[in-house]
């Protein structure tokens, strides 16, 4: 089958990517590279460097006709999301719709959509979220990630547009920006490995579900054949503070300064961590790699990258 990925150079989707072409199927990539990097992309997949905001969509379509799509292009900061709501709102939902609608067009069988656990629920009612949790977003993310949702029931329901929903906990490993504006295991590593002094915005008891970026990549290829118009939490249902992420990379790295503590940042969830039973009883996904273990090999690809 041939499978397109949206944002299938950067740090989650190469790894979606790699899955796909490992399990047999052709890919083919659409990524603007604003983010995402060619040293991401698996050689066997085609790279159709477009924005998915931009007509030239169609010409994807139109050429490559594909069977799949897994939408994995958006803006996922959200400090970004929080100082930019326009463009934030004009990637994720106006550039998801166009994906929607090329779907839609080109009788696509299905679309997997990610979405995000971490920011759609806001600040937890009970933990562990699950999928029944009010979805009450206080940042333009959460809001923005989550609005294609509704859109997908809607071009089922009325265009028999078959979808699958994961959202996505906290997902860190290889190939994660160190210089970036997301994802802390990747930021605090960069600056272990380089001697420089980490900072933990606010307090650090900050708690979240943190998922190693190969087993959320898996989930994308069980949801090929299973989970028709369902929506579904990816997580291990365990909270980690970031002042505990820290202290275990402190041991890994063997980093010899203390943590320097900022502010916090506008529209973060304190505490989440999600439930994602629903997917092990339908999908068959479990997360399989723990986090110390996910931790020891995020630390070593960085490591290497450092001494090339």
């Amino acid at each position: 089958m041939k499978i397109l990925v949206t944002g299938g150079a950067g740090f989650i989707g190469s790894h979606a990517v790699d899955v796909f072409i490992k399990s047999g199927h052709q890919v083919v990539v659409v990524d603007d590279l604003s983010t995402g990097s060619e040293l991401n992309l698996n050689p066997a997949a085609k790279l159709y460097r477009v924005d998915i905001r931009d007509a030239r969509l169609e010409e994807v379509f139109e050429a490559e006709r594909p069977d799949y799509v897994s939408h994995h292009a958006a803006q996922i900061s959200v400090r970004i999301s929080v100082q930019k709501p326009l463009e934030d709102a004009q990637i994720n939902v106006l550039g998801s719709l166009n994906v929607i609608e090329h779907c839609k067009k080109y009788n696509v069988k299905k679309l997997i959509y990610i979405s995000t656990g971490g920011a759609v629920y806001g600040e937890p009612v009970y933990l562990p979220c699950d999928e029944n949790h009010p979805v009450n977003p206080i940042c333009q993310y959460g809001a923005t990630k989550h609005a294609p949702e509704h859109y997908l029931f809607m071009y089922k329901q009325l265009y028999g547009l078959n979808y699958t929903v994961l959202r996505y906990p906290n997902v860190y490993g290889p190939r994660q920006d160190p210089m970036g504006e997301a994802g802390v295991i990747a930021i605090f590593t960069g600056q272990m490995l380089r001697g420089e002094q980490a900072v933990v915005n606010g307090s650090g008891e900050q708690e979240r579900d943190y998922v190693f970026v190969e087993d959320v990549a898996r989930a994308n290829l069980l949801a090929l054949a299973k989970g028709d118009g369902e929506i579904f939490n990816l997580g291990c249902g365990i909270g980690t503070t970031v002042n505990e992420l820290f202290q275990r990379l402190k041991e890994i790295t063997n980093y010899q300064l203390d943590a320097v503590h900022g502010p916090p940042k506008a529209g973060e969830t304190f505490r989440i961590y999600l439930d994602a039973s629903k997917a092990a009883q339908e999908l068959g996904w479990r997360p399989m790699v723990d986090l110390d273990e996910g931790l020891r090999r995020t630390v070593q690809f960085f490591r290497e990258r450092l001494a090339q």
